[in-house]
Formats: structure tokens, sequence, C-alpha cells
């Protein structure tokens, strides 16, 4: 387990970017912290790693975005509107997780049951200190 306090968000991002390195494809990284914790931000700096170059905002409001044109592609999922468990299957959860890039979960804690037991789990938590972040990174 490592541990990382960032106090800007550029520095959020620049965390993102060197986690992104030990990506495969395949791997599944769930995000778990408050409102404003530093999630999209931490997500903005994977796709820079993976050199997607494309504007990264949450998908709130449509559960998973798209991008491509990295060394991996990466699937962004937001899931603090899902309704239900049986909104994963509509979007077709299952197959993302077989399409062999990287899925980045935001709101992981809403799924806890049906998260993969091989992932990464990124906590993030609001420091002290103006725009201060705590991450905590554990690969289970």
């Amino acid at each position: 387990m490592e541990q990382v306090v960032t106090r800007n968000e550029e520095e959020t991002i620049a965390v993102g970017k060197k986690f992104s390195e030990r990506l495969t494809a395949g791997d599944v990284v769930a995000l778990f912290g408050d409102l404003g914790s530093g999630k999209t931000r931490f997500v903005k700096g994977v796709s820079l790693g993976l050199g997607i170059h494309e504007h990264v905002t949450s998908p709130t409001f449509i559960v998973v975005n798209e991008h491509f044109g990295g060394r991996l592609p990466l699937y962004h999922f937001d899931f603090y509107r899902l309704k239900n468990i049986a909104e994963l299957q509509e979007i077709g959860f299952d197959e993302y997780l077989d399409k062999g890039g990287v899925c980045l979960l935001e709101w992981a804690e809403i799924i806890q049951e049906e998260l993969p037991t091989k992932r990464y789990d990124v906590h993030f938590s609001l420091g002290e200190k103006e725009h201060e972040r705590y991450i905590t990174i554990e690969q289970r």
C-alpha cells in the first residue's frame, strides 16, 4: 500500500500519470472518495499517462466514457447516479471488463459487491489545507 499527499490539482494529475505506468490491459481501478476529493483529476492524469490527450470529464449522466488513442483504451465509469445494480447489466459492465483496456470506476463503493477481486483500490480524502488530498493506492 502506498500513500501520497498532493497539494493542488496538478500534483493529483501527476500522481495519476505516474500510476498509469503500471497499468496493463484488463486492469480495473476502483476509485473511492467524496465529491471533490480528486477522483476525476486522477483519471485525467491516468489518461495523459496512457497517451490519451482528449478532454476527460466525469461521465456522471451517461455512466461511461470511452477514450482511445493511447497505449490502452480507457473506460471511465461514474456510478454516482446509478439507480440499481441492474443498470450495470444494461450498460454492459461485464463486457467492458473483458475489452482489453483499463477500467477506472468512480464511486466504486456503490457497486462494491460487483467489483472484481483483482483490482487496484485508490482512496481519496481531503486534507486539512485547501486543495490538499490524501491518495492511498492498494493492489488487491
